[in-house]
């Protein structure tokens, strides 16, 4: 037996669920509820290190590097779910923050669980995406000790590149390949070993703690409105109608020929109602301020 594994919080039992099998689907439900909701404080916990986290990242993205997830199982699909909604959300492109699961894309509907220990292909894909010293790569494993995760995060330690770390048990083999390692521990899984149970669920709010934290340092927000959004559908289309309106206090009619002027950019065609700008002076007005709505605004218009 893997010394390593046997020790690990994730594979332990838990005493609190050992009767489930015997449970009604009432209790049954409760009693897996009632452990889901140790997550959030585990998360909680793990906040100093999610900023030093945020940080990093925020300014490997403004200098022109960017992110990448890796993962494999149900760490890695949490990875690409979260790079993959990046792009419509904050208005990014698709290669600034990215998803990469040990299998590739085939990973994503199917079990491939061996793939996990392939270190080669680790060292592979860091070399695959041209991974350089402006860039970060985090890690994600519920018991740090993918092998895979863990070439990918060396490989990216001997280019440079910053590395981060997001697993399920303390004092994991992810502290020595990592600059940042966050570990929100949650205890034994309701089903042992299910890590795709409170140990994901854990992972899923650390990531979306490390992208939404990085984006709104970006200024890619404005108060807590999604404005670099794309309207990309009917729906997204109906909401950026909805933030101009919010930011700006115009009716439906000005909002909708602000944002074809702005041929469907919502942080535009808010910077120019706000301001008076045309479309370049309004597009130059945001480049000077890094893209922060914000900051524009406030330098733009002046008081009277």
């Amino acid at each position: 037996m893997d010394e390593y594994l046997s020790g690990l919080t994730t594979e332990e039992i838990n005493d609190k669920t050992q009767t489930i099998d015997e449970c009604s689907t009432e209790q049954m439900l409760r009693m897996m509820n009632e452990q889901d909701a140790l997550v959030p404080t585990a998360v909680g916990a793990e906040i100093p290190q999610i900023m030093k986290a945020v940080d990093i990242l925020h300014q490997v993205l403004k200098n022109g590097g960017r992110m990448f997830y890796v993962g494999a199982g149900s760490s890695g699909r949490l990875g690409v779910l979260d790079a993959s909604e990046c792009p419509p959300t904050f208005g990014i492109d698709p290669l600034m923050v990215q998803g990469h699961i040990a299998g590739g894309d085939m990973a994503l509907r199917t079990a491939v669980e061996g793939f996990e220990d392939n270190a080669e292909e680790g060292v592979a894909l860091i070399e695959r995406c041209g991974v350089t010293a402006k860039d970060a790569v985090i890690g994600i494993t519920a018991s740090g000790s993918a092998q895979f995760v863990i070439a990918c995060l060396k490989k990216a330690q001997e280019i440079g590149a910053a590395t981060i770390g997001v697993v399920n048990n303390k004092n994991s083999k992810l502290v020595a390949v990592t600059d940042v390692c966050i570990a929100p521990v949650v205890g034994p899984e309701v089903i042992m070993g299910s890590t795709r149970l409170k140990a994901g669920t854990a992972q899923k709010l650390v990531l979306n703690m490390l992208t939404t934290g990085t984006m709104v340092k970006l200024g890619k927000t404005y108060n807590n409105l999604m404005v670099d959004m794309k309207a990309s559908n009917i729906k997204l289309y109906d909401r950026s109608i909805r933030i101009i309106r919010i930011a700006t206090g115009v009716d439906e009619s000005t909002a909708i020929a602000h944002l074809e002027k702005a041929s469907m950019n919502c942080k535009l065609a808010i910077m120019m109602i706000k301001t008076g700008m045309d479309v370049k002076e309004a597009e130059e007005g945001l480049e000077q301020c890094e893209g922060s709505l914000k900051r524009a605004i406030r330098t733009f218009v002046k008081v009277v």
